[in-house]
């Protein structure tokens, strides 16, 4: 039994995913974060900006959104357009929302 435990791995620590929401304006400028100072601010920066382009874009093409959906493999963004900005929420991917 000792011997396998000379080759046993230390159990690793599991990463706790960010979870919080952020507001931006119409230039993409960040106005509120209630994220985790660990998550990158380019990330955030880019992130509003591309969110603002696809209300902007739909919103040329005459289509009425208010919300996007976006689920990466372990992330789901949820955006809100407000009057020419966005409020983002960002959330870990749960189980239930995955097989939906």
């Amino acid at each position: 039994m000792g011997l396998l435990n000379l080759f046993a791995k230390p159990p690793t620590k599991l990463l706790r995913l960010p979870s919080g929401s952020f507001t931006v304006d119409q230039t993409g400028r960040v106005l509120a974060s209630t994220l985790p100072q660990a998550f990158p601010v380019a990330l955030v920066e880019d992130i509003g900006a591309q969110v603002l382009t696809a209300f902007r874009v739909a919103q040329a093409a005459k289509l009425p959104f208010s919300e996007v959906i976006i689920r990466y493999s372990s992330l789901k963004l949820t955006a809100r357009e407000l009057r020419g900005g966005a409020i983002i929420f960002v959330a870990p991917q749960t189980l239930a929302t995955t097989t939906q």
